[in-house]
């Protein structure tokens, strides 16, 4: 597979909502509708989100071998903070269902991709906000289009990084029901459910399976990439993600008041508990360091050195120096960013293709 080709065939092919046949791997792309369970929670908190019609029915795309009717294994495939398209996890996603001959479903997490307003990702749209954070945040060099209306949307309220997460995690837990259960028009009661996991969708993934609502999450195997690590750890100050001044206001909100308010309102629960338990080392180290030595085989990944948004001393402190030896530390040799760790836009095509094949053949080994 030639990665940087494949990428842009890929992007041409796809198209959101229609489904395809991809002649070269023999897979059909299909796509199926999901309704999100209304999400009441602190509703009060969050009105105006609750009106966004798109965060609560959307389609979602599946990657799968051609032609069998029924499956029994199946992996979901969740993404990275601020994303707006499945772009670059389009190639990901042929890769692992090529080589584990397994469904990949592409899952979106709330306010993301199709299920975010287009107005967010439209830089007409965007003009006066961006404008508005440029004047109120003088210099800051890490403002842009790109991140601009997650930037707002945190800086009014960091509550909404918690809530969306857990109504992310609500919307997994409905899917793996309706797939275990045998519900999902592709997959017979039973079917075990994997997890490659990228980013903040490791650290949802990581809840997840602490949290493990329902028993549904007990034989999960977990691949992450670029995850992994304790929210104190991570920086996501980034053009391609927040702005500094949204990313030190839900800093300074979880790591400084989060969990210790006098009346939180808060639904204390496995969720929150494992939540909370991810945000500083010191937040029920104990328990979090044995749970993830205890997932032993059922738990692997890469994390990059050059990664500054997850690094893997993060990783450390979240999972513990016992668990983290079932994650690997990689190094490429051309320039990359946790953003975007395989760079298509290079002259070394070369080495993204072979890195992106070593990356992707380990988890593919890993979840078949």
């Amino acid at each position: 597979m030639d990665y940087v080709q494949r990428y842009a065939q890929l992007n041409r092919l796809f198209k959101h909502g229609q489904p395809s046949f991809l002649e070269e791997t023999t897979l059909d792309v299909r796509f199926f509708p999901f309704q999100s369970p209304q999400f009441v929670e602190e509703e009060e908190r969050l009105i105006l989100d609750n009106s966004i019609r798109e965060n609560f029915a959307f389609m979602y795309p599946v990657f799968l071998p051609s032609g069998k009717k029924k499956h029994d294994q199946a992996i979901v495939l969740l993404h990275g903070l601020n994303e707006r398209s499945w772009d670059k996890y389009l190639a990901w996603a042929e890769f692992l269902s090529t080589n584990t001959e397994k469904p990949v479903i592409l899952f979106p997490l709330a306010f993301h991709i199709n299920r975010s307003p287009r107005s967010w990702s439209n830089p007409r749209n965007l003009t006066q906000l961006l404008d508005f954070r440029r004047n109120l945040y003088t210099g800051d060099r890490s403002i842009s289009f790109a991140n601009v209306a997650l930037s707002n949307r945190l800086s009014e309220n960091p509550t909404r990084f918690y809530l969306s997460g857990r109504q992310s995690l609500s919307d997994l837990t409905a899917l793996f029901t309706d797939i275990k259960t045998g519900r999902h028009p592709l997959f017979a009661a039973g079917t075990q459910v994997n997890l490659f996991a990228y980013s903040i969708g490791a650290f949802l993934s990581q809840i997840a399976l602490m949290a493990n609502p329902q028993n549904l999450f007990s034989d999960t195997r977990l691949f992450m990439f670029c995850g992994g690590s304790i929210f104190s750890a991570m920086n996501g100050i980034s053009r391609s993600i927040m702005d500094r001044a949204a990313f030190n206001r839900i800093y300074d909100y979880y790591v400084n008041i989060f969990g210790r308010e006098a009346e939180t309102g808060w639904k204390r629960d496995s969720a929150f508990e494992s939540f909370n338990s991810m945000i500083t080392p010191d937040r029920k180290q104990k328990e979090r360091k044995t749970f993830f030595e205890r997932l032993g085989h059922r738990i692997s990944g890469i994390v990059l050195s050059k990664d500054t948004v997850i690094p893997y001393h993060g990783v450390v402190k979240a999972m513990g120096e016992k668990a983290t030896k079932r994650m690997q530390l990689l190094d490429f040799p051309f320039p990359y960013t946790h953003e975007n760790p395989f760079p298509v836009n290079t002259r070394d095509s070369s080495s993204v293709n072979t890195s992106f094949i070593n990356v992707f053949s380990q988890a593919a080994g890993f979840l078949a």
